[in-house]
C-alpha cells in the first residue's frame, strides 16, 4: 500500500503541470478531439471556444467571493481562536488526518462552498498545532471531502430535479413531468449509505497514507502565521509593548473608517434580510447566500469597516488563480458542448457511447462514469447537467432506469473526478500556499477508492 501511494505521488509530482498549463493542455485535447469525433472544422472549434470563454463569468466571481470573503471571515480574531481550540484536540498526525478529512466531507455534505473553504482552513490551523503531520497530505485531505458534495444538501443536479418548470421537462427531453422530490435522490436511502460509506472510506484511507516520519512533508507553523500578526508583534517588541497600547486621536474619517456603529447597521441588514431569505420564505443556502452569511459575520467579527477592507485586501490575492483559470475553462465547455451542424457535440457522444453498451443494470455505473469524464472538460454542474440530461435521461427511461437514479449517478460522476481536476482545488491550494502536484497525489489514491464504492452502490443498492 505505501509503495503504491508513494508511486502515485512520485508520478503526480513529476508530471502534472501547474494547474493553468493543465487547463491549455485540456483545451488542445479537447480542440482536436470535437474536430476529429464531430466533424467541426478547426474554425468552428475556435468559435465555440471563444463564445465559451466568458461563459462563467458570474460563477468565477462567485468563486473569487467565497474564497475572498470566507478567508476573510476565518482571519477574524473570534474564528481564529475557535478553530485553533478545536486544531489542538487531536494529538497525533493520524488524529490530524481523521479530523480534518470527517470536518471537511460533512461541511461539504451540508454546503460545498461552506465545506471547500472552512476545510482548508482547519487543515492550515491543524498544521500548526500537531508536530510532524504531513502538510500535503493533510491539505489533500480537507479537499477529497470535496467529492461527497454532490450526494448532499447543496448538489445542484438534485436540487435542479426537485425544481418545477419549464427547464426540467426540456433538459429531460419530456421523461420528467413533475418535479423529482428530494426524498427520491438526495435522502434517498441507496444515496446515504453510498455517501456514508465514501466519508468513512476517505477517513480511513487518507490516515493511512500518512508517510514514515524519515518521508513526512512538513511545514514551520510560524510560517503558517498571519502576516500581520507576527509584523505587528516585531513592531511593539522593538518600540515597547507600552507604547502599543497608545491609544491615537482619530481625524473624523478614522472615526468613520473605525465605527463599530456602521458596521452593526449593514450587518444588521445583510443579516437580516438572509433571516428573511431562508427562514420566513424558505429559501436554499445556495452559492449567493454562502456568500453573503460569509462576508456580514465577517463583517462583525472584524468590529469595523477598515478592519474588514484589511483582511479582505490580504485575502484577496488568492483568487489569482480562479480569475486566470476558469475563463479557459468556460472556452473547454465552449468546445465540449456545442454542436456540429449535424448536431453532434463531443460531451454527447461520450454519453451516447456510455448508452450503447448499457444495460437496466449497469446503465447508472456506466452513467457514472462517462459523466466523470465529461466532468473533467467540463468541471461545472449545472453545464454537465444541461449535456449529458437530455442523452442519458431518456436513455434510462427506456431501459427502465428511474430518472431520479440516473440523475444521481451523473451527480456523483460530476464530483467523482474533482478529486483529479484542479479546478474546484484553487480555493484550497490559494489557501494553503500549495500546488496542484502537490496534494493530487493522494487524490490519486482518494479518486480509485471513491470510484470503487459508487459502482459497487449503483450495482446493488439501486
Amino acid at each position: 500500500m505505501q509503495k503504491l501511494i508513494d508511486l502515485s505521488v512520485k508520478l503526480i509530482r513529476k508530471y502534472l503541470p501547474d494547474p493553468f498549463v493543465f487547463a491549455i493542455i485540456l483545451t488542445l485535447v479537447a480542440a482536436v478531439a470535437a474536430i476529429f469525433s464531430t466533424g467541426q472544422t478547426p474554425l468552428e472549434v475556435v468559435e465555440n471556444w471563444g463564445g465559451g470563454v466568458w461563459s462563467l463569468l458570474a460563477f468565477s466571481m462567485q468563486m473569487a467571493l467565497v474564497l475572498v470573503c470566507g478567508s476573510a471571515l476565518a482571519d477574524a480574531p473570534l474564528v481564529k481562536k475557535g478553530l485553533r481550540k478545536m486544531a489542538a484536540f487531536p494529538k497525533t498526525p493520524a488524529a490530524a488526518i481523521t479530523t480534518v478529512t470527517l470536518v471537511s466531507s460533512i461541511a461539504c455534505w451540508i454546503n460545498w462552498g461552506f465545506g471547500l473553504i472552512v476545510g482548508a482552513i482547519f487543515a492550515k490551523e491543524i498544521a500548526r498545532a500537531v508536530k510532524g503531520v504531513d502538510y500535503r497530505l493533510l491539505i489533500a485531505s480537507a479537499y477529497s471531502g470535496f467529492v461527497v458534495w454532490h450526494s448532499g444538501l447543496s448538489a445542484s443536479i438534485p436540487l435542479a430535479m426537485a425544481t418545477e418548470g419549464a427547464s426540467l421537462l426540456e433538459v429531460s427531453r419530456g421523461t420528467i413531468t413533475s418535479a423529482i422530490p428530494i426524498s427520491q435522490t438526495i435522502f434517498a436511502t441507496y444515496n446515504l449509505i453510498i455517501a456514508f460509506a465514501i466519508i468513512v472510506a476517505l477517513t480511513v484511507v487518507n490516515t493511512i497514507m500518512h508517510p514514515t516520519p524519515d518521508k513526512t512533508f512538513t511545514v514551520d507553523p510560524a510560517l503558517l502565521g498571519d502576516e500581520e500578526d507576527l509584523q505587528d508583534r516585531e513592531l511593539c517588541g522593538a518600540i515597547g509593548e507600552k507604547e502599543c497600547q497608545v491609544e491615537w486621536k482619530l481625524t473624523p474619517s478614522e472615526k468613520l473608517n473605525n465605527s463599530m456603529v456602521l458596521s452593526g447597521i449593514i450587518a444588521v441588514m445583510g443579516l437580516g434580510y438572509l433571516a428573511i431569505r431562508l427562514f420566513v420564505k424558505g429559501g436554499s443556502l445556495d452559492l449567493n447566500n454562502v456568500i453573503m452569511l460569509f462576508m456580514f459575520l465577517g463583517i462583525v467579527l472584524h468590529k469595523t469597516p477598515i478592519k474588514y477592507v484589511k483582511a479582505v485586501n490580504k485575502a484577496a490575492s488568492s483568487s489569482a488563480g480562479i480569475l486566470l483559470q476558469f475563463p479557459f475553462y468556460a472556452g473547454i465547455m465552449g468546445i465540449m458542448t456545442s454542436a456540429s451542424a449535424e448536431g453532434v457535440s463531443l460531451a454527447g457522444q461520450i454519453s451516447e457511447a456510455c448508452v450503447a453498451i448499457s444495460n437496466k443494470t449497469t446503465f447508472p455505473m456506466l452513467s457514472f462514469l462517462s459523466a466523470g469524464i465529461v466532468n473533467v472538460f467540463v468541471p461545472s454542474g449545472g453545464g454537465q447537467w444541461a449535456v449529458q440530461a437530455p442523452i442519458m435521461l431518456p436513455a434510462g427511461v427506456q431501459l427502465g432506469v428511474d430518472p431520479s437514479v440516473t440523475g444521481m449517478a451523473i451527480a456523483y460522476g460530476d464530483a467523482w473526478t474533482n478529486l483529479i481536476q484542479p479546478f474546484w482545488a484553487l480555493p484550497a491550494l490559494a489557501i494553503a500556499k500549495l500546488n496542484a502536484k502537490d496534494i493530487m497525489g493522494y487524490c490519486l489514491i482518494d479518486l480509485f477508492v471513491v470510484a470503487f464504492i459508487v459502482v459497487l452502490g449503483f450495482l446493488f443498492l439501486v
